[in-house]
């Protein structure tokens, strides 16, 4: 039996980077509010203008389109201290530092999303079969770029443990080029397996690319990684280095997970390269997690998506130029009529994909909907989806960690529990520790496997990726572990009904005010 260690350095290394990151963005602010405060001291227009511009960013935050939900914390904060609230909403609120970012990405997107297959007629074997997935499908096409593909093998892995022998198991196979994408990496006994086949494969000619994000791998690995990736032969980029005073596009994160193989084989879920996805250490308990492998013509769309950060993080990178090395054409054909359509998020194109996803799933539901995600912090539009499924009959079921790894964003989630459970929907914690996994089924036909947590940050700010099934035998096996699941679990939905005290109440209202600023 594989002895499992826990450690309190897998604990503070997560404290470490959250904190870290936060700390990085608090000190922006609060240089900006010290240099703007005291030149307010000696010119006193500079106090005018900053009324005057909170006025304006009030009046601008209440027409732009967002959700309430995230208007109205910071036209309390805009209104209630305009100095602090300015200042913050430039930073990490609307960030207007992001137009040269979404310049590139739109540049970049042209010239990746039509090196995709349009896939008419499989979107139209979707129609016939089903309208009303047909038309979730072409919501995808139409606003993220990712068509639905069929001649694709899928198999769900129920334990991130599985997902990563597999994974080990088909990179030895890897002839031509190997992509790794992740929002972490930990320098452990997990990478150090996945570092041993790159650097063999590396030496053998295979093209071997890995990129993670900056704050996301923060206090798991340190400066030098990139050195000793380089030094194995294996090409690594960094997803939007944290630079006080100097990147206001900081706040938005690479959150997605893919491997891709010769273009032929992809992997994707919700684990990164860290020891505790693994079991090998258990800091929050049992942590359970799930992915997913692709073989066949839907593992293009992975490349694309893994090519779009890639390329797109920096201008002075000696970006590809001729992409077909890593399109390959090929003939894969499945036996079954299965239907599969990945596809990435961003948050730069104002088309909120992962979110109408998941609302989508709801409205289309009859019988059953059900979630796994690791935080559940909701706009009030994806509030009366859930709300509005179990009003009309659907079974709708959330299940978050029992074991928290945040505190206070636990605390969040909870307080989301009671208008949900008052409307039908029902809430269990998973008992053995913490759920990471982000998926759903419903109605034993159509379910969603990814990197897109329940949250504001997955839903609004972070690059995400995921994969939508239909009529596949992964979505049986999702719908068989959820069934597992729920006997695990403790279910909270009557005590979220009537058992929470006033002052409960009250502090969970707080934190539902601010949790889009979280």
């Amino acid at each position: 039996m594989k002895t499992t260690l826990e450690r309190k350095y897998d604990i503070r290394n997560a404290v470490i980077r959250g904190a870290l990151a936060a700390l990085a963005i608090l000190l922006e602010v609060v240089w900006l509010i010290i240099a703007v405060g005291k030149l307010s001291e000696t010119y006193a227009w500079i106090s005018i203008v900053i009324n005057a511009l909170a006025v304006l960013l009030v009046l601008g935050i209440v027409g732009e389109r967002n959700s309430p939900s995230l208007k109205i914390p910071w036209i309390i904060l805009i209104i209630a201290l305009p100095l602090i609230g300015v200042l913050l909403y430039i930073a990490i609120g609307r960030n207007f530092g992001i137009r040269f970012m979404r310049k590139r990405y739109e540049k970049l997107d042209q010239e990746l999303l039509p090196l995709l297959p349009e896939n008419t007629l499989v979107q139209e074997a979707v129609e016939r079969r089903d309208p009303q997935i047909a038309t979730q499908m072409k919501y995808i096409h139409a606003q993220s770029g990712y068509p639905v593909y069929r001649n694709t093998e899928v198999i769900f892995y129920p334990d991130a443990a599985e997902g990563m022998a597999a994974q080990l198991k088909a990179l030895k196979k890897a002839e031509h080029f190997i992509f790794m994408e992740y929002h972490a990496i930990e320098a452990s006994p997990s990478f150090g397996q996945l570092h041993d086949i790159l650097k063999e494969k590396a030496a053998a000619g295979v093209e071997v690319r890995i990129f993670y994000d900056y704050v996301g791998s923060m206090g798991f690995i340190n400066n030098k990684f990139i050195e000793l990736m380089e030094a194995d032969g294996i090409r690594c980029r960094v997803f939007n280095p944290v630079m006080p005073f100097l990147n206001l596009f900081m706040n938005n994160r690479d959150h997605r997970k893919i491997t891709v193989i010769d273009g032929k084989v992809g992997f994707t879920g919700g684990y990164n390269l860290a020891d505790e996805y693994f079991h090998i250490t258990e800091p929050y308990g049992f942590w359970l997690d799930t992915g997913v492998r692709l073989e066949g013509e839907a593992v293009r769309s992975l490349t694309i998506a893994f090519l779009e950060n890639w390329n797109a993080i920096r201008s002075d990178d000696v970006d590809d130029v001729d992409y077909s090395p890593y399109l390959p054409k090929y003939s894969y054909v499945t036996p079954n009529a299965e239907f599969v359509q990945p596809f990435a998020d961003q948050p730069l194109d104002d088309e909120l994909v992962g979110e109408n996803v998941y609302m989508n799933i709801l409205r289309g539901a009859s019988k059953y909907a059900y979630f796994t995600t690791p935080y559940l912090i909701i706009t009030d539009e994806m509030t009366r989806a859930f709300s509005l499924a179990a009003k009309s009959g659907v079974d709708v079921r959330i299940i978050t960690p029992g074991i928290p790894d945040k505190k206070l964003i636990y605390a969040v989630t909870r307080s989301y529990y009671a208008q949900l459970v008052q409307s039908g929907v029902r809430i269990y914690e998973y008992s053995p520790g913490f759920c990471h996994a982000k998926q759903c089924v419903s109605d034993g036909k159509v379910a969603f496997c990814g990197t897109i947590n329940l949250d504001y940050r997955s839903l609004y700010h972070h690059f995400e990726n995921g994969v939508l099934l239909y009529n596949c035998a992964a979505v049986r096996d999702m719908k068989k572990q959820f069934d597992e699941l729920f006997p695990q679990c403790r279910e909270v939905t009557e005590h979220y009904k009537t058992g929470r005290s006033a002052a409960l109440r009250l502090w969970q209202l707080v934190l539902r005010l601010f949790a889009p600023l979280m």
